[in-house]
Order: C-alpha cells, then structure tokens, then sequence
C-alpha cells in the first residue's frame, strides 16, 4: 500500500504525544487545535488504521500509533538535529535542549549546570521533564535523561554529572528526639516514626545503613509517605516532629547549622553513586553535545 503521509503531518502526531494533547500541540507549534486535529485524522485516513485513542481529557496511542512513533520520532529528531546543524555552522548554538530528570538532581546538582549552559548558550531553549522512574527518552522525544546508575539501559552512552558520590544521612527534629529518645544503633530505628518517600513505580525507597563495610537494611515506623517526586521537601516535616528522614546529606546541612534538624546514627550514613547523564548512543543533536561538554568539565565534587 502507498501512502503520501508528509513529514510535517508526523511532526504534528508527535508533538500531540510530547505535549501530552491537541491544544498543548497546537500551543507549541503555533497552529490553530482544529489544524492539529484534522492533521491526525488525515495520518489515519491514509494509514487506515487509528493511531490514538481519544477521550474528552486525554489521548493515547493505539499499537499502531506506538510503532509508527518508534519509528518515525528518532528520524524526524535526527533530521530536526541535522537543519539545526547546517543552521548553526560557525556560529551560535541554537534550538532546543528536552531533558528527562529526576527530582533528586533539580535542587543542587541541575541548576549551576543549567546557569553555565545557559551562559555559554543562550540562543538554546532547555525544557525539563521531572520523573523517577527509567523512562524511554527516544519515544518520549527527549534529548537525554539523568538517573542514577543503577538503572541505567545498557544501550545507552552516559557520563557522570554532579558528584560522582552522595552521602545519604539521617536527621531529625530536636523536639522528635527528646519526645521519642535518640538511636543508638539501627536496630532502634525500628521503633522509630519515619518519613519515607516511594517510587513511582510502587515500592519505598529502602533504609540500607552502611558502616565499616557493614550494610544493614531496616524498616522504621511509617508515618509519613511522600512521592519520590517531593524528595526535598520531606525535612520541613521532620523540622515538625513528624519522624525521622532519610536523605541527601548535603540537603541538610543548613539545617543541621541552623539546628532545626539534629544527626541521628552519623557513623552508619552510607554513599551511593551519583547520578549520569544518559543518551543514545547513535545521535547527539549539537544542544546536547554543548551539554555534555558543560557536564565534563565540571569539577567531580560541584
């Protein structure tokens, strides 16, 4: 079967899915919804087969539309990248840069990258979309993700971004600890309040306690459970009373300077590897090449 489906009507396909809808579309590419609309109705007349599912406060994609997707979306990215290139030969970076983030990096680790990039790089519009769980950052049409490595696809390329190791603590308020008393070993935390903060995907982020190669997992009382996405909001609870957290130390040292907050079990803080960067290793449009270079030429310990 022959079909005449333009380049530019699967621009718009994509951009539906990317902006999460018709009008979000329509707002990004400038064209009117109704246009936006007709296009993917058009792409179905002359595949013959529907490629999203629509309800009155979403649209999803059928199977059909899904492959087209995978198909068409790193194609036309890769096009999209090689105009941008030709465009900016001897002069200014220009275009766009689409990260996939998770919330952990957005307080201290992103924002002296991003300032840097921008310095060096303004003509280049950076959007971020902030999630936790591994996400397909080509079929969600983003330039690269951030994760920490422990999830990382093997296909991908990644370097280090931020601190190549991050210590993770355990703190509490003053008025917490004279109500319910201090621990003196793990053990203890087990007959302790808790704020604990859990995946997208379902599960709680574990308390693994480290100590003179010494690893021991323990399960506090819940009394508070917090979207991973609100990871860096959890110590305004525990500056309440409500339990104890366990966080990013650096999170907390203002707090612990302050002494709204108070170190709870210091010698069984453990590390964890930082975040990377990651992207595909078949194509780096020349935004994120600027990025990766930002990112290697931090310092380890920023």
């Amino acid at each position: 079967m022959k079909n005449n489906i333009s380049a530019d009507d699967l621009a718009v396909l994509l951009a539906v899915i990317r902006e999460g809808g018709f009008r979000a579309a329509s707002q990004r590419l400038g064209i009117a919804a109704s246009k936006v609309s007709t296009t993917v109705s058009r792409i179905e007349t002359q595949l013959g087969t529907p490629v999203l599912r629509r309800t009155t406060r979403s649209q999803h994609l059928t199977e059909a539309g899904q492959l087209l997707v995978d198909r068409v979306g790193p194609l036309l990215s890769a096009v999209d990248a090689a105009c941008h290139d030709v465009a900016t030969l001897g002069g200014q970076i220009q275009g766009r840069l689409s990260l996939n983030v998770p919330g952990a990096v957005m307080p201290d680790i992103l924002p002296p990258l991003l300032a840097a990039y921008r310095t060096q790089h303004p003509d280049v519009e950076v959007e971020i979309t902030v999630e936790s769980d591994l996400v397909d950052i080509v079929a969600a049409g983003c330039d690269a993700g951030i994760r920490y490595g422990s999830v990382l696809e093997q296909d991908m390329i990644s370097i280090p971004v931020g601190p190549r190791r991050q210590q993770m603590a355990m703190a509490a308020s003053p008025a917490y600890l004279d109500a319910y008393g201090v621990p003196q070993v793990p053990k203890d935390l087990t007959a302790h309040l808790a704020i604990r903060y859990r995946l997208d995907a379902g599960p709680l982020l574990p308390w693994t306690l480290q100590c003179e190669g010494q690893s021991v997992k323990v399960e506090p009382q819940n009394a508070l459970i917090l979207s991973v996405g609100a990871l860096n909001t959890g110590f305004r609870y525990a500056q309440a009373g409500m339990g104890i957290i366990y966080t990013f130390r650096n999170w907390l040292e203002d707090e612990f300077e302050s002494g709204k907050l108070v170190p709870v079990l210091p010698g069984w803080w453990s590390d964890v590897e930082g975040p990377y960067l990651y992207y595909p290793s078949r194509f780096a449009p020349k935004p994120l090449r600027a990025f990766i270079e930002i990112c290697q030429a931090t310092p380890a310990d920023a």
